[in-house]
Protein backbone atom coordinates (compact mmCIF):
# COMPACT_ATOMS: atom_id res chain seq x y z
CA UNK A 1 0.00 0.00 0.00
CA UNK A 2 1.61 3.40 -1.26
CA UNK A 3 1.23 6.68 0.03
CA UNK A 4 1.22 10.65 -1.60
CA UNK A 5 0.19 13.08 -0.06
CA UNK A 6 -0.59 17.13 -1.38
CA UNK A 7 -0.18 18.04 2.43
CA UNK A 8 1.77 16.32 5.41
CA UNK A 9 0.18 13.63 7.20
CA UNK A 10 0.83 15.35 10.46
CA UNK A 11 -1.86 18.55 9.71
CA UNK A 12 -5.72 17.77 9.76
CA UNK A 13 -6.70 16.37 6.25
CA UNK A 14 -9.13 14.18 4.06
CA UNK A 15 -7.83 10.71 3.90
CA UNK A 16 -8.43 9.69 0.09
CA UNK A 17 -8.43 5.56 -0.21
CA UNK A 18 -7.73 4.62 -3.78
CA UNK A 19 -8.58 1.14 -4.99
CA UNK A 20 -8.83 1.73 -8.67
CA UNK A 21 -12.16 1.02 -10.64
CA UNK A 22 -13.37 2.87 -13.89
CA UNK A 23 -12.71 6.17 -11.84
CA UNK A 24 -8.96 5.01 -11.93
CA UNK A 25 -9.35 3.25 -15.85
CA UNK A 26 -7.30 4.34 -19.13
CA UNK A 27 -9.18 4.01 -22.61
CA UNK A 28 -6.72 3.72 -25.58
CA UNK A 29 -9.17 5.39 -27.76
CA UNK A 30 -11.69 7.62 -25.53
CA UNK A 31 -13.32 9.80 -28.35
CA UNK A 32 -14.36 7.19 -30.74
CA UNK A 33 -14.74 4.41 -27.96
CA UNK A 34 -14.90 5.34 -23.70
CA UNK A 35 -16.42 1.98 -22.75
CA UNK A 36 -13.41 0.22 -24.13
CA UNK A 37 -11.16 0.32 -21.51
CA UNK A 38 -8.92 -1.33 -18.76
CA UNK A 39 -9.79 -0.63 -15.01
CA UNK A 40 -7.55 0.75 -12.60
CA UNK A 41 -4.53 1.90 -14.43
CA UNK A 42 -4.59 5.46 -12.40
CA UNK A 43 -3.28 6.40 -8.97
CA UNK A 44 -5.17 8.08 -6.62
CA UNK A 45 -2.55 10.96 -6.19
CA UNK A 46 -2.88 11.10 -10.13
CA UNK A 47 -6.72 11.51 -10.28
CA UNK A 48 -6.66 14.37 -7.27
CA UNK A 49 -3.85 16.65 -8.93
CA UNK A 50 -6.54 16.62 -12.11
CA UNK A 51 -8.95 18.45 -9.32
CA UNK A 52 -6.57 20.20 -6.95
CA UNK A 53 -7.46 23.36 -8.59
CA UNK A 54 -11.03 22.89 -7.71
CA UNK A 55 -10.99 21.79 -4.04
CA UNK A 56 -12.75 24.08 -2.14
CA UNK A 57 -9.94 26.23 -0.17
CA UNK A 58 -8.93 25.38 3.36
CA UNK A 59 -9.42 21.43 2.60
CA UNK A 60 -5.90 19.39 2.55
CA UNK A 61 -5.57 16.30 1.19
CA UNK A 62 -3.54 12.78 1.71
CA UNK A 63 -3.65 10.21 -0.94
CA UNK A 64 -2.55 6.48 -0.22
CA UNK A 65 -2.91 3.71 -2.84
CA UNK A 66 -4.65 0.56 -1.03
CA UNK A 67 -4.96 -1.36 -4.27
CA UNK A 68 -5.84 -0.55 -8.06
CA UNK A 69 -7.48 -3.67 -9.35
CA UNK A 70 -10.76 -3.76 -11.72
CA UNK A 71 -13.72 -4.20 -9.00
CA UNK A 72 -14.58 -7.87 -10.37
CA UNK A 73 -11.65 -8.97 -9.29
CA UNK A 74 -12.44 -7.24 -5.83
CA UNK A 75 -10.90 -9.98 -3.04
CA UNK A 76 -11.84 -10.75 0.67
CA UNK A 77 -8.56 -10.08 1.55
CA UNK A 78 -8.21 -6.45 0.22
CA UNK A 79 -11.89 -6.24 2.32
CA UNK A 80 -9.75 -6.65 5.29
CA UNK A 81 -7.00 -4.71 4.40
CA UNK A 82 -9.21 -1.62 3.17
CA UNK A 83 -11.52 -2.60 6.59
CA UNK A 84 -8.45 -2.22 8.63
CA UNK A 85 -7.29 0.92 7.01
CA UNK A 86 -10.48 2.53 7.73
CA UNK A 87 -10.22 1.56 11.33
CA UNK A 88 -7.14 2.53 11.77
CA UNK A 89 -7.23 6.34 9.75
CA UNK A 90 -10.96 7.15 11.67
CA UNK A 91 -8.76 6.74 14.69
CA UNK A 92 -6.41 9.04 13.64
CA UNK A 93 -7.31 12.62 15.01
CA UNK A 94 -5.72 14.37 12.11
CA UNK A 95 -7.74 12.75 9.88
CA UNK A 96 -11.19 14.56 9.39
CA UNK A 97 -12.76 12.28 7.28
CA UNK A 98 -12.10 9.64 4.32
CA UNK A 99 -13.24 9.23 0.54
CA UNK A 100 -12.67 5.68 -1.13
CA UNK A 101 -12.21 5.90 -4.74
CA UNK A 102 -13.29 2.44 -5.91
CA UNK A 103 -14.80 0.19 -8.71
CA UNK A 104 -19.29 0.44 -9.23
CA UNK A 105 -19.22 -3.55 -10.54
CA UNK A 106 -18.51 -4.57 -6.49
CA UNK A 107 -19.38 -1.24 -4.62
CA UNK A 108 -22.30 -2.52 -2.97
CA UNK A 109 -20.29 -5.21 -1.63
CA UNK A 110 -17.96 -3.27 -0.15
CA UNK A 111 -20.71 -0.55 1.09
CA UNK A 112 -22.50 -3.02 3.38
CA UNK A 113 -19.01 -4.48 4.76
CA UNK A 114 -17.65 -0.90 5.68
CA UNK A 115 -21.09 -0.34 6.93
CA UNK A 116 -21.13 -3.45 9.34
CA UNK A 117 -17.64 -3.31 10.65
CA UNK A 118 -16.64 0.71 10.42
CA UNK A 119 -19.86 2.25 10.78
CA UNK A 120 -20.81 2.65 14.38
CA UNK A 121 -17.29 3.56 14.64
CA UNK A 122 -17.33 6.33 12.49
CA UNK A 123 -20.73 8.08 13.96
CA UNK A 124 -19.44 7.98 17.12
CA UNK A 125 -16.05 9.72 16.43
CA UNK A 126 -18.09 12.14 13.71
CA UNK A 127 -16.35 11.28 11.03
CA UNK A 128 -17.86 10.17 7.26
CA UNK A 129 -16.20 7.88 4.82
CA UNK A 130 -17.52 8.30 1.43
CA UNK A 131 -17.46 5.61 -1.20
CA UNK A 132 -17.24 7.05 -4.77
CA UNK A 133 -16.51 5.48 -8.51
CA UNK A 134 -17.12 6.51 -11.85
CA UNK A 135 -19.14 4.85 -14.84
CA UNK A 136 -16.60 5.98 -17.77
CA UNK A 137 -12.90 5.83 -17.73
CA UNK A 138 -10.12 8.71 -16.65
CA UNK A 139 -9.33 9.70 -20.14
CA UNK A 140 -12.94 10.07 -21.46
CA UNK A 141 -14.27 13.27 -22.83
CA UNK A 142 -16.77 13.88 -20.32
CA UNK A 143 -15.62 11.75 -17.92
CA UNK A 144 -18.26 11.79 -14.32
CA UNK A 145 -14.87 10.90 -12.27
CA UNK A 146 -13.41 14.26 -11.23
CA UNK A 147 -17.11 15.43 -10.39
CA UNK A 148 -17.61 12.54 -8.29
CA UNK A 149 -14.67 12.52 -6.69
CA UNK A 150 -14.80 16.75 -5.79
CA UNK A 151 -18.62 15.54 -4.62
CA UNK A 152 -17.56 12.87 -2.26
CA UNK A 153 -14.07 15.33 -0.91
CA UNK A 154 -16.52 18.10 -0.15
CA UNK A 155 -19.48 16.19 1.88
CA UNK A 156 -16.39 14.03 3.99
CA UNK A 157 -15.30 17.76 4.81
CA UNK A 158 -18.88 19.74 5.57
CA UNK A 159 -19.42 20.25 9.07
CA UNK A 160 -21.15 17.30 11.02
CA UNK A 161 -24.20 19.38 11.34
CA UNK A 162 -25.28 18.85 8.33
CA UNK A 163 -25.01 15.56 8.17
CA UNK A 164 -23.74 12.63 10.78
CA UNK A 165 -20.61 10.67 10.46
CA UNK A 166 -21.13 7.07 9.35
CA UNK A 167 -20.72 5.35 5.74
CA UNK A 168 -21.68 6.89 2.81
CA UNK A 169 -21.51 6.45 -1.22
CA UNK A 170 -21.53 9.83 -3.67
CA UNK A 171 -22.44 9.48 -7.36
CA UNK A 172 -23.51 11.95 -10.09
CA UNK A 173 -24.74 14.75 -7.81
CA UNK A 174 -26.33 12.27 -5.03
CA UNK A 175 -25.45 10.42 -1.79
CA UNK A 176 -26.81 7.61 0.32
CA UNK A 177 -25.65 5.21 2.49
CA UNK A 178 -22.68 2.93 1.54
CA UNK A 179 -25.33 0.16 3.08
CA UNK A 180 -28.03 1.14 -0.05
CA UNK A 181 -25.72 0.88 -3.10
CA UNK A 182 -27.43 -1.31 -5.74
CA UNK A 183 -25.26 -1.44 -9.38
CA UNK A 184 -28.64 -2.24 -11.72
CA UNK A 185 -27.51 -0.84 -14.86
CA UNK A 186 -24.70 -1.44 -17.12
CA UNK A 187 -24.08 1.90 -18.26
CA UNK A 188 -26.22 4.84 -16.92
CA UNK A 189 -23.63 7.59 -14.82
CA UNK A 190 -25.62 7.16 -11.99
CA UNK A 191 -26.20 2.91 -11.83
CA UNK A 192 -24.63 2.61 -8.46
CA UNK A 193 -27.30 4.43 -6.89
CA UNK A 194 -30.17 4.92 -9.07
CA UNK A 195 -31.95 2.46 -6.93
CA UNK A 196 -31.04 3.37 -3.55
CA UNK A 197 -33.03 6.09 -1.30
CA UNK A 198 -30.94 9.23 -1.82
CA UNK A 199 -30.37 12.77 -1.12
CA UNK A 200 -28.90 15.49 -3.52
CA UNK A 201 -25.45 16.01 -1.78
CA UNK A 202 -25.95 19.94 -2.10
CA UNK A 203 -28.97 20.29 -0.13
CA UNK A 204 -29.63 17.22 2.53
CA UNK A 205 -33.15 15.72 2.32
CA UNK A 206 -34.59 15.90 5.53
CA UNK A 207 -37.03 12.88 5.28
CA UNK A 208 -33.81 10.94 3.97
CA UNK A 209 -31.37 12.03 6.78
CA UNK A 210 -34.48 11.12 9.17
CA UNK A 211 -34.20 7.78 7.65
CA UNK A 212 -30.56 7.15 8.44
CA UNK A 213 -30.51 8.34 12.02
CA UNK A 214 -33.05 5.58 12.16
CA UNK A 215 -30.92 3.27 10.45
CA UNK A 216 -28.22 4.36 12.75
CA UNK A 217 -29.80 4.33 15.80
CA UNK A 218 -30.27 0.61 15.82
CA UNK A 219 -26.87 -0.37 13.95
CA UNK A 220 -25.01 -0.51 17.50
CA UNK A 221 -22.26 -2.33 17.55
CA UNK A 222 -19.95 -3.39 14.64
CA UNK A 223 -19.35 -7.06 13.82
CA UNK A 224 -15.54 -7.80 13.52
CA UNK A 225 -13.40 -7.59 10.25
CA UNK A 226 -12.56 -11.62 9.18
CA UNK A 227 -8.51 -11.67 9.19
CA UNK A 228 -7.02 -12.40 6.33
CA UNK A 229 -7.96 -16.17 4.97
CA UNK A 230 -10.65 -16.18 7.91
CA UNK A 231 -13.63 -15.36 5.11
CA UNK A 232 -16.25 -17.99 5.87
CA UNK A 233 -17.17 -19.47 2.27
CA UNK A 234 -20.00 -18.31 1.34
CA UNK A 235 -21.86 -18.89 -2.36
CA UNK A 236 -25.04 -17.30 -3.90
CA UNK A 237 -27.20 -19.87 -5.71
CA UNK A 238 -30.18 -18.31 -8.13
CA UNK A 239 -33.13 -20.43 -8.38
CA UNK A 240 -34.87 -20.48 -11.73
CA UNK A 241 -36.86 -22.46 -14.34
CA UNK A 242 -36.00 -26.11 -14.16
CA UNK A 243 -33.73 -25.68 -11.20
CA UNK A 244 -32.32 -28.82 -10.04
CA UNK A 245 -31.97 -30.21 -6.67
CA UNK A 246 -28.10 -31.41 -7.51
CA UNK A 247 -27.41 -27.84 -7.03
CA UNK A 248 -27.44 -27.79 -3.89
CA UNK A 249 -26.32 -31.02 -3.08
CA UNK A 250 -23.48 -30.42 -4.78
CA UNK A 251 -21.79 -28.48 -1.99
CA UNK A 252 -22.73 -30.80 0.96
CA UNK A 253 -19.47 -32.33 0.78
CA UNK A 254 -17.56 -29.31 0.49
CA UNK A 255 -16.30 -26.57 3.37
CA UNK A 256 -18.70 -23.93 2.15
CA UNK A 257 -20.27 -22.71 5.24
CA UNK A 258 -23.12 -20.70 4.07
CA UNK A 259 -25.06 -20.17 1.08
CA UNK A 260 -27.09 -17.40 -0.28
CA UNK A 261 -30.21 -18.36 -2.13
CA UNK A 262 -31.43 -15.36 -4.59
CA UNK A 263 -35.09 -16.81 -4.97
CA UNK A 264 -37.83 -15.60 -7.28
CA UNK A 265 -40.45 -12.98 -6.89
CA UNK A 266 -40.63 -12.74 -2.66
CA UNK A 267 -37.76 -15.17 -2.71
CA UNK A 268 -39.33 -18.04 -3.36
CA UNK A 269 -37.26 -21.00 -4.40
CA UNK A 270 -38.08 -23.80 -6.69
CA UNK A 271 -39.45 -27.18 -5.16
CA UNK A 272 -36.79 -28.86 -6.34
CA UNK A 273 -34.39 -27.46 -3.62
CA UNK A 274 -36.30 -28.19 -0.71
CA UNK A 275 -35.07 -31.26 0.13
CA UNK A 276 -32.11 -30.79 -0.39
CA UNK A 277 -31.94 -27.59 1.53
CA UNK A 278 -33.10 -29.67 4.69
CA UNK A 279 -30.19 -31.44 3.89
CA UNK A 280 -27.68 -28.47 3.69
CA UNK A 281 -28.79 -27.68 7.38
CA UNK A 282 -28.18 -30.67 8.99
CA UNK A 283 -24.72 -30.36 7.26
CA UNK A 284 -24.30 -27.07 9.02
CA UNK A 285 -24.97 -24.93 6.27
CA UNK A 286 -26.36 -21.66 7.35
CA UNK A 287 -28.91 -20.52 4.80
CA UNK A 288 -30.16 -17.12 3.39
CA UNK A 289 -32.52 -16.24 1.15
CA UNK A 290 -33.26 -13.10 -0.57
CA UNK A 291 -35.23 -12.23 -4.05
CA UNK A 292 -33.17 -12.41 -7.47
CA UNK A 293 -35.15 -9.42 -8.54
CA UNK A 294 -32.89 -6.94 -6.99
CA UNK A 295 -34.92 -4.83 -5.03
CA UNK A 296 -37.86 -5.08 -2.54
CA UNK A 297 -37.83 -6.67 0.70
CA UNK A 298 -36.92 -10.55 1.94
CA UNK A 299 -39.82 -11.49 4.97
CA UNK A 300 -39.70 -14.03 7.34
CA UNK A 301 -42.27 -16.93 6.14
CA UNK A 302 -43.43 -14.85 3.01
CA UNK A 303 -44.38 -15.75 0.58
CA UNK A 304 -44.49 -19.42 2.46
CA UNK A 305 -43.19 -20.83 6.03
CA UNK A 306 -39.17 -21.06 5.62
CA UNK A 307 -37.73 -23.77 6.10
CA UNK A 308 -35.81 -24.49 9.67
CA UNK A 309 -32.97 -23.30 9.83
CA UNK A 310 -33.30 -20.35 6.90
CA UNK A 311 -33.04 -16.38 7.53
CA UNK A 312 -35.02 -14.32 5.25
CA UNK A 313 -32.56 -11.52 4.17
CA UNK A 314 -35.10 -8.53 4.50
CA UNK A 315 -33.96 -5.48 2.07
CA UNK A 316 -30.39 -6.91 1.20
CA UNK A 317 -29.83 -8.06 -2.49
CA UNK A 318 -27.79 -11.21 -2.59
CA UNK A 319 -24.25 -9.50 -3.05
CA UNK A 320 -24.70 -7.70 0.18
CA UNK A 321 -26.52 -10.82 2.06
CA UNK A 322 -23.88 -12.62 0.92
CA UNK A 323 -21.32 -10.25 3.15
CA UNK A 324 -23.38 -9.91 5.59
CA UNK A 325 -23.69 -14.03 6.00
CA UNK A 326 -20.08 -14.10 5.80
CA UNK A 327 -19.38 -11.34 9.02
CA UNK A 328 -21.89 -12.95 10.89
CA UNK A 329 -20.60 -16.47 10.72
CA UNK A 330 -17.06 -14.54 11.59
CA UNK A 331 -18.66 -12.81 14.56
CA UNK A 332 -20.21 -16.09 15.80
CA UNK A 333 -16.54 -18.07 15.85
CA UNK A 334 -15.46 -14.95 17.54
CA UNK A 335 -18.14 -14.78 20.23
CA UNK A 336 -17.22 -19.12 20.53
CA UNK A 337 -13.88 -18.36 21.21
CA UNK A 338 -14.82 -15.06 23.75
CA UNK A 339 -17.46 -17.63 25.83
CA UNK A 340 -20.18 -16.28 24.52
CA UNK A 341 -23.41 -18.30 23.23
CA UNK A 342 -24.19 -15.70 20.41
CA UNK A 343 -25.31 -17.73 17.01
CA UNK A 344 -24.88 -16.15 13.00
CA UNK A 345 -28.50 -16.51 13.18
CA UNK A 346 -28.34 -13.48 16.35
CA UNK A 347 -25.96 -11.33 14.38
CA UNK A 348 -27.53 -11.56 10.73
CA UNK A 349 -30.99 -10.97 12.32
CA UNK A 350 -29.38 -7.62 13.87
CA UNK A 351 -28.65 -6.67 10.29
CA UNK A 352 -32.09 -8.06 8.41
CA UNK A 353 -34.32 -5.76 10.61
CA UNK A 354 -32.19 -2.54 9.84
CA UNK A 355 -34.92 -0.19 8.70
CA UNK A 356 -35.49 0.24 4.96
CA UNK A 357 -35.57 4.29 4.10
CA UNK A 358 -37.94 5.25 1.64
Amino acid sequence: MSSQQNTPETSPHILVLGMGGTIAGLAPSPAENPMLYEAGQVEVASLLTHIQSAVPEGISLVSRQVANINSRNLTESLLTLLGETVREALANTLVKGIVVTHGTDTIEETGVFLQLTCGKYAQNLGKRVILTGAMLPSNAPKADGPSNLLDAIRWASTPIDNCPGGIYAVMDGRGCLAMDLAKRHGSALNAPIQASPSSSVGLINPSWLSGVKAVQALWSEDLPIPKEGEWPWVEILTSHAGARSETITHWLNSKVKGLVLAGSGMGGFHDAWRDSLGAAVKHGIALVRTTRTGAGETLLDLPEKDIAGCLASGSLTAPRARIALQLSLNAEKQAQIAGKSLTWQDFFARIAVLPVIR
